[in-house]
């Protein structure tokens, strides 16, 4: 596939006016995107659990408007208008113009929530963007009946890279692979893809409880972050690692070997943050509960041998991995010994899920 394969032709209907309601789940990166190319692209490929519980509920309604000359929009959260989200809806959606060449035909009203509190320190861009570009395929399928749902999935997770980078993960589940990897059949840059190898059970329904350290705004953004990769000095060699980890993962996956993953997973969350911390300007995410956090959970495993994990994304939180069939165990520990670091005690517990779910209205 091409990004050409990607602009249609011409719609064989037509639509005066409708509404479509789509879920998108958040997801959480095994293997760590931290640079990107023009347009989105990434520098290195990525892997990640899509998650369940965790997710952004849109309604996209539409209505035919005279002129076509300009975008037309409304955007709310939680039913209170947001005029402070248009400027990015406004920049997603001219990246994506050319792809969805009926956006300037109608005036849209998106109504989004999360599941998650907006203010819990957990990314809704994934989420969010991967819901709003399943409602633009849905129109899309509307006006073009014959479209396949392979393709569908691969667009709006296209659409939804260019609003988002990770977004570009959370369309389908529970495996998904983004960025080209020779041993991985099937994988692209331009969209996410789904896992095509074998997975032992010891990673189906693999638990995540998010433990939330800070909920406040990162003092540096991941667009920022990902701009700082560009003159960094061990850009080159954190590209080949991940790599390697992605394809030492295949045998791992197949196997069920937790503590191999573990190894990995750990050691992927430790990268991404020690590539902050060497960038230039340099800057650190993490917050002194997050190595709290990190420590007790290393002590844990140690005395018990129980598979627990963590790993982290582009901020303070904590996202504790595990099988589900050591979840009694573990969950206990997690109340115990960790809640106490979080702030106000909130944690979230989430689990592996399968992407973006349509809602009928």
């Amino acid at each position: 596939m091409t990004e050409q394969d990607f602009i249609p032709k011409s719609y064989l209907k037509s639509i005066e006016n409708g509404s479509v309601t789509w879920s998108s789940p958040s997801n959480i990166a095994l293997v760590k995107y931290w640079g990107k190319k023009e347009h989105q692209l990434p520098q290195n490929p990525s892997i990640s659990f899509t998650l369940d519980n965790c997710k952004t509920v849109t309604t996209l309604s539409f209505s035919k408007k005279e002129a076509s000359n300009n975008f037309s929009f409304e955007v709310f959260l939680d039913g209170e208008k947001k005029e402070d989200f248009k400027p990015k809806i406004e920049t997603f959606f001219k990246r994506i113009e050319v792809y969805i060449p009926f956006l300037k035909d109608y005036h849209f009203v998106i109504e989004t929530s999360n599941t998650f509190p907006h203010s819990s320190g957990i990314a809704s861009s994934a989420s969010g963007m991967s819901a709003l570009s399943m409602c633009l395929m849905s129109i899309e399928m509307m006006l073009n009946p014959k479209l396949s749902n392979t393709f569908i999935n691969q667009k709006a997770s296209f659409l939804a890279r260019l609003g988002s980078g990770s977004a570009c993960r959370s369309v389908e589940g529970d495996l998904i692979v983004w960025g080209l990897h020779e041993a991985i059949e099937g994988s692209s840059d331009l969209f996410g893809t789904k896992y095509p190898y074998e997975v032992h059970d010891n990673f189906k329904n693999y638990q995540d409880t998010i433990l939330l350290v800070d909920k406040g705004e990162k003092q540096v953004s991941s667009t920022v972050g990902h701009n700082l990769m560009h003159n960094h000095p061990f850009a080159s060699q954190r590209f080949a690692q991940a790599n390697d980890n992605l394809a030492k993962l295949i045998q791992i996956f197949k196997s069920g070997d937790v503590y191999a993953f573990i190894e990995i997973i750990e050691s992927e969350a430790l990268t991404l943050h020690a590539m902050m911390m060497t960038s230039l300007p340099y800057f650190i995410l993490m917050k002194p509960n997050t190595l709290e956090i990190i420590n007790k959970i290393w002590e844990f495993r140690q005395d018990t041998g129980l598979p627990i994990s963590f790993t982290l994304d582009a901020g303070a939180n904590v996202h504790v991995l595990y099988p589900e069939k050591d979840a009694k165990l573990i969950l206990e520990f997690i109340k115990n010994e960790l809640v106490a670091y979080c702030q106000n005690g909130h944690y979230i517990c989430d689990k592996i899920g399968f992407g973006a779910k349509k809602i009928d209205n």
